[in-house]
């Protein structure tokens, strides 16, 4: 007999989370794994973000926050909205919570009734989609391909939408293809959503920073675009606050209420000490973290140009985030040491076994011809990992 619930029971774990723990379980047997597997920075949080948590403790911050975050920190958000993204929110607008992940499991609850169905043009971020079902929606992929740059066109996002069609989700800088949307872009999707008042869209921005292309766009700074359109960000990946747990979200004040509302039943106000480091964090001159964004910059390059030294991958040259996202769909049916490919989990699993080096399956994210590296680590474990993935595909 199976005491689970059915919801638990339908969901998926999340790949990338169970290959890192793999990856983490051969090293402790004493193998010698490269972990290419997890968005994680490979640098420290900045001083100046942790002498502002050191304050908060020392201040006595360490009784129950306000549910919807600190009104200074929402305060701050709003500053940062208008600074980088034009963008005029009030602190009614914005709810502070663990981590966006948080953020978009609230939005799902409190916008998704049973049968909505909500786009995701693929890739797409691993947990969009079992966040999505656990609310009863119905994610709808929109395929890309290496060719596009990984991107939807105005005419495809089109074709998607049904009568049933409540939202639309997307990542810019995308996690895991990297790609990221220009003005024009946005201004033309922007264009196709005029004719449904109805749609709301998810703007991710949590890689905004990470971001080589020179400009950033938020989709609700398009004409029309504000008042359907909920901003998620937060710290974690810009400023290597991964482990401190803080997202946000901007959104009109109804559905502001309503996560603040799902959130006062769940988990209630985020971590106190952290949402005082992010009052910091956010009230920064972005250019303190160019320094992070040069590196990443410079291990693109790197990844980028071995990879198109290793025949058989395909790949585009991602604009933001620490990710690339070769196509290996050329290997598929072939036999390598003995190991048949059938899919790119299969050549997932092949680079582990063979080279010792963890990747994520494209299938995770919405695209199955595809495999995700990160490149946010050392550039002498990159161009190891690299050199070992040649030699096992030669």
């Amino acid at each position: 007999m199976n005491s689970l619930s059915d919801r638990i029971n339908n969901l998926s774990t999340s790949q990338t989370l169970a290959m890192a723990a793999l990856a983490r379980e051969l090293k402790a047997q004493g193998k010698d794994i490269i972990s290419l597997s997890l968005g994680e920075p490979d640098f420290n949080t900045p001083d100046f973000i942790k002498e502002a948590a050191k304050k908060a403790i020392d201040e006595n911050y360490s009784t129950y926050s306000p549910v919807d975050g600190y009104v200074e920190l929402k305060e701050a958000i709003c500053r940062k909205f208008k600074r980088d993204n034009n963008l005029d929110y009030k602190p009614a607008n914005i709810v502070v919570s663990t981590g966006a992940k948080q953020s978009l499991y609230n939005i799902a609850q409190c916008m998704l009734n049973e049968g909505d169905e909500v786009i995701l043009p693929a890739p797409y971020w691993v947990s969009y989609y079992e966040i999505i079902k656990m609310a009863g929606g119905i994610p709808v992929e929109v395929p890309t391909s290496v060719e596009s740059d990984f991107k939807i066109t105005p005419e495809q996002l089109e074709k998607a939408i049904t009568p049933k069609t409540k939202m639309i989700w997307y990542s810019s800088p995308c996690n895991p293809s990297g790609s990221v949307y220009s003005r024009e872009e946005f201004t033309a999707i922007a264009k196709v959503l005029e004719k449904y008042p109805n749609i709301f869209v998810v703007a991710d921005e949590i890689y905004e920073h990470i971001n080589f292309s020179g400009t950033f766009c938020s989709i609700a700074s398009i004409p029309g675009m504000f008042e359907r359109t909920i901003t998620v960000n937060g710290v974690a990946k810009a400023f290597a606050m991964t482990g401190w747990r803080i997202g946000y979200i901007g959104a009109p004040e109804f559905i502001a209420k309503a996560c603040t509302k799902m959130q006062g039943q769940v988990t209630s106000g985020a971590n106190s000490i952290a949402q005082r480091a992010t009052i910091a964090a956010v009230d920064a001159d972005p250019k303190v973290l160019n320094y992070m964004v040069e590196a990443f910059h410079k291990r693109r390059d790197l990844v980028v140009g071995l990879i198109k030294e290793i025949p058989g991958l395909k790949i585009n040259v991602p604009e933001g985030a620490f990710y690339v996202f070769p196509d290996v769909s050329s290997f598929f049916g072939k036999t390598l040491r003995g190991t048949l490919i059938k899919d790119a989990t299969d050549f997932s699993m092949y680079l582990l076994a063979e080279a010792n080096v963890a990747t994520v399956t494209g299938d995770a994210f919405g695209n199955p011809d595809c495999i995700r590296f990160s490149y946010a680590t050392s550039e002498e474990l990159l161009v190891e990992a690299m050199r070992r993935i040649k030699e096992v595909l030669a």
